[in-house]
């Protein structure tokens, strides 16, 4: 009979005390520590082979030299989703453990659904343990993708889900949810940060050995974190964070960790009856259509990893009505608006003291691009000069302390976007522009070097 413990966890950062603590000594949180009860496993069992077999074929486990390896044996396998695909860091990598996180209702579900679903070349299994057969179903019914090789599994019990793996041996997996799972070999509940490191630890274990992706769908807490233990996103290769408002219809997919690829890369889909659709030219429905000149709107070009991104930048300056104005942003952050509404007080000579002003980022998004600082400036300056931004310029460049305009990476990109999408006229560092060959592009360039030039020279450009 195996020998029965009881071991203390902290529900935030998953460390471990023989003993009820009231602060963590790892992440400094409190009231944090729970008890569960832990059975240890015997010899040999635990292990996915030990259900299974493991019969799939395995990499020899021997050490290999590294000059010996060669990474071009395992390709990615490249999806019909070009959001995702530029996400992961150019498609799936064998072997890869990813993991998926989002609010209720975001569309975690029904990514991974519809992704099992276009893949009809490869063998997929879709285990669920929050759904039943039928509601899975229901929901592929509405999607325009249709495959005979995808797999549906209503299962909780890791070791039932690894002999079924067995028997089908699929291409590629899915787990909805992985705080739904529970090993019969841990006495604690499903969810708990045992149970979740006990089956991630399983799964990433038979991800390496067979050289199957698995994908894994996380809940994420009310502070918008992955639920579970922090050990949870260091055991996974891959970290994707499913953002957007529930009532909106945009959503995006960030990666906040890729062993396989850059962490700077961005999705768009736009959530539909269907399923979720792929937003290949996102500045369009980031910009705001209208048919009359609004004051306090500016455009600016950002960089989300290697994608340029035109975005609508949104201000309202007004008087205080009461005694503190107030200082609101919604989509960017709101130490840098102070930092630009002084700069813009102290080197432009707006009187911003008693003024409310409240910023705003349309679309949905939270941006963090210094690049935007120029927007930023110029969307306050219109509304406080009541004065409208003219249409077909907009703005690329930072903003320093001094007032001087800082040169920003990837100009020609953000040229080229302003270009792509009908903009006459872009306002830039003149530092950023030193080598660059102006005459190939039919946008004009107008560099400046001062918040003033700027300023002065906002609504004369038109």
């Amino acid at each position: 009979m195996a020998k029965t413990k009881t071991t203390f966890f902290c529900q935030n950062c998953g460390a471990q005390s023989p003993k009820w603590i009231g602060k963590c000594p790892s992440c400094g949180e409190w009231n944090t520590y729970v008890e569960e009860v832990i059975q240890k496993e015997e010899a040999g069992k635990g292990n996915w082979k030990q259900s299974t077999g493991g019969s799939k074929s395995k990499r020899a486990a021997t050490p290999r030299r590294l000059t010996d390896i060669n990474f071009e044996e395992q390709p990615r396998t490249v999806t019909h989703d070009a959001e995702l695909d530029r996400v992961l860091g150019g498609g799936i990598v064998p072997g890869s453990l990813v993991l998926i996180g989002g609010e209720p209702g975001i569309g975690k579900s029904t990514l991974m659904l519809q992704i099992a679903l276009s893949l009809p070349q490869l063998k997929v299994l879709y285990v669920s343990g929050e759904e039943s057969e039928a509601q899975i179903k229901m929901r592929a019914e509405r999607m325009a993708f249709h495959s005979d090789n995808c797999y549906v599994l209503s299962e909780t019990n890791t070791q039932q889900i690894f002999q079924q793996i067995e028997i089908l041996d699929p291409d590629l997996l899915v787990i909805d949810s992985i705080q739904t799972l529970h090993s019969q070999y841990i006495e604690s509940a499903a969810g708990s940060v045992s149970q979740v490191r006990e089956c991630t630890a399983e799964l990433m274990k038979f991800a390496k050995e067979t050289g199957t992706p698995v994908f894994l769908i996380g809940h994420i807490t009310k502070e918008g974190s992955i639920a579970g233990p922090k050990v949870l996103e260091h055991m996974v290769d891959t970290v994707l964070q499913f953002e957007g408002d529930r009532h909106l219809s945009y959503r995006i997919l960030r990666t906040s960790k890729n062993r396989f690829g850059s962490t700077n890369e961005l999705g768009i889909y736009e959530m539909r009856a269907e399923g979720l659709r792929q937003v290949a030219n996102p500045s369009e429905i980031l910009l705001t259509q209208r048919e009359e000149v609004l004051n306090g709107v500016a455009i600016g070009a950002m960089m989300e990893g290697n994608r340029p991104l035109l975005i609508e930048i949104q201000s309202l300056v007004s008087p205080a009505t009461y005694g503190t104005p107030q200082r609101s942003s919604t989509g960017h952050d709101a130490k840098r608006l102070n930092m630009l509404l002084a700069v813009l007080e102290k080197r432009g000579g707006m009187r911003l003291g008693q003024q409310d002003v409240f910023l705003n980022v349309a679309g949905g998004l939270k941006v963090d691009d210094p690049a935007l600082d120029l927007a930023v400036c110029a969307s306050l300056v219109s509304s406080y000069e009541d004065s409208p931004v003219p249409t077909d310029l907009c703005f690329a460049g930072e903003v320093g302390l001094g007032g001087e305009i800082r040169a920003v990476h990837r100009i020609e990109n953000r040229i080229a976007e302003a270009e792509k999408l009908g903009f006459k006229r872009i306002m830039v560092s003149k530092y950023a522009i030193k080598g660059l060959d102006l005459n190939k592009y039919k946008i004009k360039v107008i560099p400046v070097s001062r918040l003033e030039e700027m300023y002065q020279g906002l609504f004369e450009v038109g």
